[in-house]
């Protein structure tokens, strides 16, 4: 079993920057790949960024150029640094362990609120 917390929400006006972090309970980074998701009212959950246990990062569209995903093996700790905040980035977001072959092996945070508002 694995927990994540992350941390780092809140209210922020358009153009600001938010670094949102996700704890790990243990050591799960060499294996598993780590996603940040966000669910806006009344839309799907959908991944905005990823890395891989290699390294390997993806970004929606949408997110690129303004996000970047981060890891920190010491601290078993992900983080998302955002970038010149739209209105539309208002969203909870989330934090995603998913293990590469063991189905069970897909883990949640509890989210954390962004706040995109003047």
């Amino acid at each position: 079993q694995v927990q994540l917390v992350e941390s780092g929400g809140g209210l922020v006006q358009p153009g600001g920057s938010l670094r949102l972090s996700c704890a790990a309970s243990r050591n799960i980074f060499s294996i598993y790949t780590m996603g940040w998701y966000r669910q806006a009212p009344g839309k799907q959950r959908e991944l905005v960024a990823a890395v891989t246990s290699g390294g390997t990062t993806n970004y929606a569209d949408s997110v690129k150029g303004r996000f970047s995903i981060s890891r920190d093996n010491a601290k078993n700790t992900v983080y998302l640094q955002i970038n010149s905040l739209k209105p539309e980035d208002t969203a909870v977001y989330y934090c995603n362990a998913k293990h590469p072959v063991w189905a069970p092996g897909n883990y949640w945070g509890q989210g954390t609120q962004v706040t995109v508002s003047s």
